[in-house]
């Protein structure tokens, strides 16, 4: 892991080059409680975009993983969070590159497409379709689960996923928190109409928190939908036919 640093964060990025040398940069923005290493390292994003010629890039939120933590609520917009990772590109030297987030990292990827458009070359959705402007339901009950002493005191199932994954991946819950109460603000359908670079937006099948890809597409410009066959919000990040999708996108929209 190496570090740099952007509006008094620490944050950790891992940067690998495929074998073959130099090749396209691909960002990637990891979701909510998780971290570059849960959603692209351990589900072999880095081993699949390196093996096909590309570059690896990926880091830790703000409040994740290896990263600095704030118990600032106000820390958490996503529209900081996209400036972080607007930063990490200009700290490797990264005029464009192809961005893909994973659900609440989509999100981020939304916001840095409309912030930095000239940084975004593609746009690959990961998790979240029509939920960037409908909203992806009450994750109230997730702070209160991830503040709790007890966690077999929380009767909301999706509380319960999500601090038993926050537990997992040994997260700072109170970090967890603060993120979750800001990170959720919503695009507008004009907004999304805004975004104009060729976008991939993927959502499994049995996901429901993510929202309709199709619904997505549909506002956009040139955005088309992926349907991850099978499976749900934790488990598509990793699937083959998703991987399989992205590297034709990416043959499709080269840089």
């Amino acid at each position: 892991m190496q570090f740099f640093t952007h509006d008094g964060f620490d944050l950790a990025f891992l940067d690998r080059q495929p074998a073959s040398g130099e090749g396209d940069p691909v960002l990637m923005i990891h979701g909510f409680a998780s971290t570059h290493y849960v959603n692209w390292v351990s589900p072999g994003w880095f081993k699949t975009l390196n093996d096909a010629g590309y570059r690896a890039i990926a880091f830790d939120n703000r409040g994740h993983g290896s990263s600095s933590k704030s118990y600032d609520e106000a820390d958490y917009t996503p529209a900081k969070m996209a400036s972080d990772a607007a930063a990490l590109l200009g700290h490797l030297g990264i005029e464009r590159a192809h961005v893909m987030g994973y659900s609440m990292g989509a999100r981020i990827a939304a916001f840095l497409a409309l912030s930095d458009p000239d940084k975004v070359a593609t746009l690959v959705f990961g998790g979240l379709g029509i939920g960037m402007i409908d909203g992806v339901g009450d994750w109230d009950p997730i702070a209160a689960a991830l503040l709790a002493d007890d966690p077999a005191a929380t009767g909301h199932p999706r509380g319960r996923s999500f601090r038993a994954f926050a537990d997992q991946t040994r997260s700072d819950r109170r970090a967890l928190a603060a993120c979750i109460a800001r990170s959720r603000e919503l695009l507008s359908e004009d907004d999304v109409a805004r975004i104009a670079q060729p976008t991939l937006i993927a959502v499994g099948t049995t996901d429901d928190i993510g929202g309709s890809p199709d619904e997505l597409a549909a506002l956009m410009p040139n955005a088309r939908a992926f349907h991850i066959e099978g499976r749900d919000h934790m488990l598509a990040v990793g699937d083959k036919t998703f991987k399989h999708r992205v590297l034709e996108f990416y043959a499709e929209n080269s840089l």
